[in-house]
């Protein structure tokens, strides 16, 4: 009996140390910590919807408007024509660029000259007998003809007999012979079409210059063009004299350019059409690099938004009821740095500034809230402070 009683108040003991042990176990129970509501600031804008100019950007590198390649069609030595022909080097329109020796030529030209008047004082007895009515004409040819200078036009035949007579002569052959001579002897001098400069120079005097000889390149200043490549979907949109602002790269400057021609030929390639400009500026130089702002349409009812404040494709940030929430809106114009949209209404609260981390439902406070907030804060830790006092 004693033996079975120890057991029992053996087995009761450990029961109760088994409770007793549980029970401190559940007692001590960890506080649950308290999860601190971050509450980011941001900084926020309120829509106004307006009219929305798009602008194109685009750029490219000046060329001279009218430019010449000088080659030359006559062969001999490149002789001094009163200025250095070097680049850089300026010119009036008519001013002689290119002289090349054509002394030899040239007295080939008056021989033939000499051989066509001989031709004509050869015929003026059979003129004057039997072409009495033709003969006044080809004498005063003959006394008004400058053997030096550009050799006239024959007189109009009277009448049939005499156009004959004169062809029989081959005086007509030796005319349109010396023609030819004078329009070569033409070449041996080139003359500025217009005012412009030398830019580039591949001969120097005493060169000998041969026939097909590329002497250098002639462009007319102050006028330029600028070609630039643009979307094909803004093709409708441009309109030959559109007023176009041109900018160098640093910004400092800005030129008043004008649309002149746009291609009707799209790239297969890159989908552009190409769009030329004339600018015309003194200070421009040709193979400048200026940027272009083609202004293509205006959007109705939209905002104009960095593009960093785009959500995905469509969505957009704004603020309700102190918390961010995501909105679907309608991109119309993509730049390099904004996005044009629609689809807010006016008034909406939209952050201004990117938020890392934003995600839909967090809490936010709006700079004038929290300086509210921090007013509020300040002003109750003075009145306490009054009152201890």
């Amino acid at each position: 009996m004693r033996r079975i009683i120890l057991i029992i108040l053996a087995v009761v003991i450990i029961a109760g140390a088994a409770i007793g042990a549980k029970l401190i176990i559940d007692s001590k129970t960890a506080p649950k910590p308290q999860v601190k509501k971050e509450v980011k600031i941001v900084t926020t804008d309120t829509v106004r919807n307006s009219t929305i100019p798009i602008v194109i950007p685009a750029n490219g590198n000046l060329q001279a408007k009218r430019r010449i390649e000088l080659y030359a069609e006559v062969s001999g030595v490149f002789r001094n024509s009163g200025k250095l022909f070097r680049t850089g080097q300026k010119y009036r329109a008519g001013e002689t660029l290119i002289l090349i020796d054509n002394t030899e030529f040239y007295s080939q030209v008056r021989s033939s000259r000499a051989t066509l008047n001989n031709q004509i004082t050869a015929i003026m007895p059979d003129l004057r007998l039997d072409y009495p009515e033709s003969y006044s004409q080809w004498q005063a040819y003959l006394d008004n003809w400058n053997m030096n200078g550009t050799t006239p036009a024959l007189p109009d035949p009277v009448n049939d007999r005499e156009k004959y007579f004169i062809t029989g002569r081959n005086i007509y052959t030796t005319f349109y012979n010396i023609k030819n001579l004078e329009n070569r002897l033409v070449k041996y001098r080139i003359t500025a079409p217009f005012s412009g400069v030398l830019t580039d120079a591949m001969v120097t005097e005493g060169t000998l210059v041969r026939n097909g000889q590329q002497l250098g390149e002639f462009i007319q200043t102050g006028i330029y063009e600028m070609q630039v490549s643009i979307s094909a979907e803004f093709a409708d949109l441009l309109e030959i004299g559109e007023k176009v602002l041109l900018n160098n790269i640093s910004g400092s400057k800005s030129y008043q350019g004008e649309v002149t021609r746009v291609n009707g030929k799209v790239d297969q390639a890159s989908q552009t059409i190409s769009v030329v400009i004339e600018v015309k500026d003194e200070d421009l130089k040709e193979g400048m690099y200026l940027t272009a702002n083609l202004d293509a349409q205006n959007i109705e009812n939209a905002v104009e938004l960095d593009r960093s404040l785009l959500q995905g494709a469509n969505q957009l940030f704004v603020v309700r009821e102190g918390k961010l929430e995501l909105v679907k809106v309608s991109p119309v114009f993509f730049s390099d740095k904004t996005v044009v949209l629609k689809g807010l209404e006016n008034g909406t609260v939209i952050i201004s500034q990117a938020v890392s981390g934003a995600y839909e439902g967090m809490i936010v406070k709006t700079e004038e809230q929290a300086k509210k907030d921090n007013a509020s804060k300040t002003d109750a830790t003075a009145s306490e402070g009054n009152t201890d006092a």
